[in-house]
């Protein structure tokens, strides 16, 4: 079903005034549906013309786009695409910044703790000591990753852990924000044998402390990377100040697609959106900027890589990690974060004149507004 722009319009005004706990009908899905469908061809079909004007771009095996250098391409991404991570470990529960682009925006006070002493590996909770008998037990993942919310907030507890993965012989990353990033705190981590450490560098819109905090982990850690939602703010600011960025030396930039759920969604909406797949939800802006962003970066030939974490290689990563785990064939764990379509959400690109779809049909009887099924 091509559903016409004009059609799809009259319907999701329709929906978005219904109450929430009305289901549609079957028909009314099939509505759903196409309009999803329509919108995400009309920006695929863009984005294609957008990577038709990158030089030299990459492909991780079909599961993912960068370009530049591929000793530089991050070894944690390797291990979430191909390998048996990403296995997340959880400690802290506390922030020291709240970012509109934040899965937990607003409830930042309110995020449960771990528990004293305790890590959150795989769901269950084990204290430093039980982490031999993990090790013991379940097939070692080819990476982990620290997460949950800005590990430098307590950052001293976490060297015993992370000299236990690092015997292992495990590829171990980290997040921050860069603020609290300290050189005492980067040769403790260097001992302890952290592998990789990513600035979220547009949680700070760029700020000159973390640039140069960037600058000094490089001294100490084997990979320093950024990695960032890509938002219009965070594209406009890092280009002001690239030189000094690319002057850190750092090895790799993410630039992560901006998806949503029910926390950030209020800090985007009346921008253009589409979903993927029926999963993620994210500004149409977000993966076109990184696109934009990677021609620049090969066209002027940044010593580093750049990667495209787009929607759809986490929509490649999760099918791998259920793989790696004997799913059955088509598992995954990627879907829409959201129990219902935010219909509202895509009132402004259905709005929006500039932004056309490909193909268009009449509806069939039964579908048409005003027919019974409105």
């Amino acid at each position: 079903m091509k559903i016409s722009k004009q059609d799809a319009l009259v319907w999701f005004r329709f929906f978005a005034e219904l109450p929430e706990d009305e289901e549609l009908t079957p028909n009314q899905q099939e509505i759903v549906y196409a309009t999803m469908a329509q919108i995400e061809a009309a920006v695929e079909k863009r984005r294609e013309e957008l990577k038709a004007q990158i030089p030299g771009l990459k492909s991780l095996e079909g599961r993912t786009l960068y370009v530049g250098e591929d000793s530089r391409f991050p070894k944690g991404c390797r291990s979430c695409l191909l390998g048996t991570g990403l296995s997340a470990v959880r400690k802290t529960n506390k922030c020291n910044i709240q970012c509109k682009f934040c899965y937990n925006y607003g409830e930042l006070d309110q995020i449960p703790p771990i528990g004293e002493g305790l890590w959150e590996i795989g769901g269950t909770k084990f204290y430093e000591q039980d982490i031999d008998l993990l090790l013991s037990i379940h097939q070692k993942p080819t990476g982990i990753s620290y997460v949950y919310l800005e590990p430098f907030m307590e950052i001293e507890k976490y060297y015993g852990v992370i000299a236990k993965f690092h015997k292992a012989g495990i590829h171990q990353h980290m997040y921050t924000n860069g603020l609290r990033v300290t050189e005492e705190s980067l040769r403790a981590l260097a001992d302890a044998g952290l592998d990789e450490l990513r600035f979220n560098l547009g949680g700070t819109n760029c700020a000159d402390q973390v640039i140069r905090n960037m600058a000094l982990a490089k001294q100490y850690l084997p990979a320093v990377g950024i990695e960032t939602p890509m938002t219009p703010e965070f594209f406009e600011t890092f280009f002001t100040k690239k030189d000094a960025i690319l002057a850190t030396g750092v090895d790799f930039i993410n630039c992560a697609e901006l998806h949503l759920n029910m926390n950030n969604l209020g800090n985007y909406l009346g921008e253009n959106m589409y979903m993927c797949r029926l999963g993620y939800l994210s500004p149409i802006s977000s993966r076109d900027l990184t696109l934009q962003f990677m021609r620049i970066a090969a066209e002027e030939n940044w010593p580093l890589a750049v990667h495209d974490c787009s929607n759809l290689t986490k929509f490649a990563r999760d099918m791998n990690l259920r793989a790696k785990e004997g799913g059955w064939f088509g598992a995954s764990s990627y879907g829409s974060e959201f129990s219902q379509v935010p219909f509202e959400a895509f009132l402004p690109v259905l709005e929006d004149d500039s932004f056309s779809f490909i193909e268009e049909e009449e509806l069939p009887a039964g579908y048409r507004p005003g027919d019974l099924y409105f």
